[in-house]
């Protein structure tokens, strides 16, 4: 990947740390998406003894980019989400996705294709890990 490419996609990422969550952390400022995704990658690495026919590098990559759009759209939460909302976070996603290089925008957008469909173990790990993830971080807070 050249060095635009790269830099300007993490500058779009950079924003999943300023956008907050509607949780709050165990010292009760509000949680930031990053720190969302962080823990979630960090739960994925340590089911991966639970589920041994899972590829657990994918679902570490689908805990990573699963709210990738909301450092455009910003976190709704799940109990105020639309599907108009949903629809509108997969138009921006996959036009930040479209600004990738191949093989990156073709990796990832087979990644958020199997992550819509949630019908391939890994899918299904990664999503039931995300509101897992919510449940503990809102025990904790």
């Amino acid at each position: 990947m050249d060095s635009r490419a790269f830099l300007d996609f993490l500058k779009v990422a950079e924003k999943l740390k300023c956008n907050t969550r509607h949780s709050y952390t165990s010292s009760g400022r509000c949680e930031s998406v990053a720190e969302h995704s962080w823990r979630l990658a960090v739960m994925a690495y340590f089911v991966q003894d639970e589920f041994p026919e899972a590829d657990i590098d994918k679902v570490i990559q689908m805990c990573i980019f699963h709210d990738m759009g909301e450092a455009i759209t910003g976190d709704i939460p799940a109990f105020d989400k639309t599907s108009a909302d949903s629809d509108h976070e997969a138009h921006v996603m996959d036009k930040l996705l479209d600004t990738l290089p191949e093989p990156y925008r073709r990796d990832l957008k087979e990644l958020f294709a199997e992550m819509e469909a949630l019908e391939t173990l890994e899918a299904k790990i990664y999503k039931a890990l995300d509101k897992l993830e919510a449940l503990i971080q809102h025990n904790e807070a």
